[in-house]
């Protein structure tokens, strides 16, 4: 995946603590769309990727929760 230019956006929900992560959407060479996320306190560390299949069935789950 090489996304370009990601927007990065925190939920409204967020606590001021600090323990939240963000997601951004992003184009990528090899994935028309992308969602990517990552740990907010660490903006240059790891990203996890998911297809937007992915993310649909992670959001419903956690709504369901």
């Amino acid at each position: 995946m090489n996304p370009t230019n990601p927007v990065w956006h925190k939920s409204t929900h967020s606590f001021s603590n600090g323990n939240c992560v963000e997601v951004a959407s992003a184009p990528s060479l090899d994935t028309p769309e992308m969602v990517l996320v990552r740990d907010s306190k660490d903006p240059d560390g790891p990203r996890l990727s998911f297809n937007r299949r992915e993310w649909a069935a992670f959001t419903a789950a956690v709504r369901q929760a």
